[in-house]
């Protein structure tokens, strides 16, 4: 059944929101007015089409009774029954809860597992993955800090992703990946297994994470490109050592200023995604993790090269699309994890 003391509630306060938003709030409350409202509106959206359809089907069972109306009732009742289930589903998907950093921009890291060089050229596909995958949705991806090796592979990237949406999708990608292929530098022509980490993090805000500045230690550096080539020397780069927990993150753009922000910025948000996890750990201490929880040390998915496969170990889905998810169709994977974490909270709230 659906809560329809809450149904009532959310909206009458979206048509609050409403008319402060006509009446002209005050500046500083523009902001959150505007955020709440945005966040409403699909979900009242939902609650009309619901009770529009809900009040088509009491005037078509009133038509019964009318002779003159009756065969046109009996044509029209069929249908409205019909999608009255997926109206109803529809609705319960709008009322689930929201993750509140669903909207944000991503931190994506990746970082080479077991494998030695292939492990690394691993970890390069997979940032092109991401990157083609950006640019399909739209959103700008921008590289903070990368270190590769002299095969071309990389070390580590960190990197940050703006747009719609972003952390909704990206967050399930957090986890062990693992490449089955022959290595080009293999010549007996032997399938490896290699891996790299996936950690994505929502972009914090400074009211999110206060840092104070006793805190943290900042070191400015010399930092160049892969093979010791120096093609990226910079006298700018900025390492930041987060005293209290050891967490140390480096920028390598050009402006040491800016090198500063984005440090700090992902100093920020990797404390945040801690205070998440704990928060969410004690949450699920007595359930099962949810998919999407984003446990770096699961392995998530396989992808094996000789069989041009793709299979996700959460949700047992297998593509036989490899060339096309390298190359950043990730929609059906994405949305398939989606659509099974949304069918875990509608089993959690009406169970």
């Amino acid at each position: 059944m659906l809560p329809q003391d809450r149904l009532f509630q959310i909206s009458q306060r979206f048509e609050f929101l409403e008319a402060r938003l006509n009446a002209g709030p005050a500046p500083d409350e523009i902001a959150g007015i505007s955020r709440e409202y945005a966040d409403l509106k699909p979900v009242v959206a939902q609650i009309t089409a619901w009770r529009r359809l809900q009040s088509d089907i009491a005037e078509a069972e009133a038509m019964l009774r009318d002779p003159e109306m009756r065969a046109l009732a009996e044509d029209e009742l069929p249908r409205l029954r019909a999608a009255l289930p997926a109206a109803e589903q529809a609705l319960q998907l709008a009322l689930l809860p929201k993750d509140v950093a669903d909207a944000r921009p991503a931190m994506i890291e990746i970082r080479p597992g077991t494998g030695g060089d292939e492990a690394a050229l691993f970890a390069g596909d997979l940032l092109r993955m991401y990157t083609r995958y950006a640019e399909t949705r739209g959103w700008q991806m921008e590289i903070v800090d990368l270190q590769q090796t002299e095969l071309g592979g990389i070390r580590e990237v960190t990197a940050r992703i703006a747009g719609e949406g972003v952390f909704a999708r990206m967050k399930f990608e957090s986890g062990v990946h693992r490449v089955q292929r022959v290595p080009e530098t293999e010549s007996g022509g032997r399938i490896h297994t290699s891996a790299a980490t996936v950690a994505v993090l929502p972009e914090a805000e400074e009211v999110d994470i206060t840092i104070p500045a006793a805190d943290i230690r900042i070191d400015t550096m010399r930092s160049s490109g892969a093979g010791g080539q120096h093609v990226n020397t910079t006298d700018s780069a900025v390492r930041i050592t987060h005293l209290p927990t050891g967490i140390v993150v480096t920028s390598s753009e050009k402006s040491q200023h800016r090198n500063r922000e984005i440090a700090m910025g992902v100093l920020r948000a990797r404390l945040f995604d801690m205070e998440r996890r704990r928060a969410a750990e004690a949450q699920a201490a007595d359930r099962r993790a949810q998919v999407g929880s984003g446990d770096r040390s699961e392995r998530i998915r396989t992808y094996n090269f000789p069989q041009g496969r793709m299979t996700d170990h959460r949700i047992n889905l297998t593509l036989y699309k490899l060339d096309q998810v390298m190359n950043g169709d990730l929609d059906e994977v994405i949305e398939a994890l989606v659509a099974d974490a949304q069918a875990q909270l509608l089993a959690e709230m009406s169970g």
